[in-house]
């Protein structure tokens, strides 16, 4: 055999047994290739966006550590130019090509990184998908996650939006991360206070969002675990199961079966989920709407506000199941604003300004939107 043939085939069996190995629980990182970064030029996006969006990055880089990103810093041509982080492109919409370089973060692994009386703690690596590190953590028989099931994305783009669904958010089980700081050039570890977490945010939108790159997230999962049952439509599908008693497990496939009804799935339709935050309003006004509007759909919060559902208000306006060119919303979740075709970003952002002020004009509420647009 050619030796150039043998030392492929060697590294093709090395990847695969770490692989194996990350899927044990281990560590594993993936090797840099060499000391050059293989920077693409007039990169297409539209497989690294689950909109579809047709639009390329100036320059692209495949991140698999934190290598790579000292050594976009240390390069004066790559560090003088935007950056956008992408993870799994669930929650952005683009508008236009991004001139800047886009950081697409690869790391993978997952590993038990520690215990104490109370948690089990796992840490997983930046380009994880979200959905296939909580389906491991369960597997493991490490519960906590559940109610996150099916969130399109990846485990380091998750505490940038502080994910949540189903009555859980990230920051009750998020426990520290680690992320590369650009201005000092140091790794840098971030306690949940540290995050600022609050509804859909963090700290990663305001002052560290030009600035850091999470590279791996830990979680703290409980050993007395109770399984979290207080959305409603959640304990309805359980139910409707003729389950009494939950697992972690039953909570996660009630949660992926109830998500597979309700949104389309971004590899067939393109879509980023939730397009708006669900708006929360003072107890006074919600009073008020509900004087006017009986069947308001809301959710009390603990600090005496009251969130609204935004797919409800939309639904009123009479916009599910409509489009304006080939950007659409769902028939089904009118909280999805979806790809019917070649829509660009703007023909999207178009769509959804439509039915921002439609909810502004009938309800007196501003819809603000998840995604992040470019």
């Amino acid at each position: 055999m050619p030796r150039i043939i043998e030392e492929a085939v060697s590294l093709f069996l090395s990847v695969d047994q770490q692989v194996k190995d990350a899927h044990r629980g281990r560590r594993y990182n993936p090797p840099v290739m060499n000391s050059q970064l293989d920077i693409r030029h007039d990169q297409s996006l539209r497989a690294l966006n689950t909109f579809g969006i047709d639009a390329k990055a100036s320059a692209y880089l495949q991140v698999c550590g934190v290598e790579h990103l000292r050594a976009v810093r240390d390069d004066p041509a790559l560090s003088s130019l935007r950056r956008l982080v992408l993870g799994g492109g669930s929650n952005l919409l683009l508008t236009r090509d991004f001139d800047g370089l886009v950081l697409h973060m690869s790391n993978k692994g997952i590993v038990v990184s520690g215990d104490d009386e109370r948690s089990v703690y796992v840490t997983a690596q930046a380009g994880e998908s979200w959905h296939d590190f909580v389906q491991w953590t369960l597997a493991q028989g490490y519960p906590g996650l559940e109610n996150l099931s099916l969130i399109p994305g990846s485990v380091g783009a998750s505490p940038i939006q502080n994910i949540g669904a189903y009555g859980t958010e990230l920051e009750e089980y998020f426990h520290s991360l680690k992320a590369f700081d650009f201005q000092t050039g140091d790794v840098i570890e971030l306690s949940r206070a540290d995050c600022c977490f609050a509804y859909r945010d963090s700290i990663f939108k305001h002052e560290l969002s030009e600035r850091a790159v999470i590279l791996e997230v830990t979680f703290a999962l409980p050993k007395r675990w109770q399984p979290n049952l207080r959305y409603a439509e959640l304990a309805t599908e359980l139910e409707a199961r003729a389950i009494s008693q939950p697992t972690a497990k039953d909570i996660s496939e009630a949660v992926i079966a109830i998500r597979s009804r309700k949104l389309p799935d971004p590899t067939k339709i393109g879509n980023a989920g939730s397009f708006f935050k669900n708006p929360a309003v003072s107890r006074e006004r919600y009073e008020q709407l509900l004087i006017e509007h009986p069947q308001l759909v809301s959710y009390p919060q603990t600090d005496g506000s009251v969130k609204l559902a935004a797919g409800w208000l939309i639904d009123q306006c009479g916009w599910k199941g409509k489009s304006l060119g080939p950007a659409g919303v769902h028939d089904k979740q009118a909280l999805v604003l979806v790809n019917l075709g070649e829509a660009t970003g703007s023909q999207l952002m178009k769509l959804a300004s439509r039915i921002q002020e439609d909810v502004k004009e009938r309800f007196d509420v501003v819809l603000e939107p998840e995604p992040i647009v470019i």
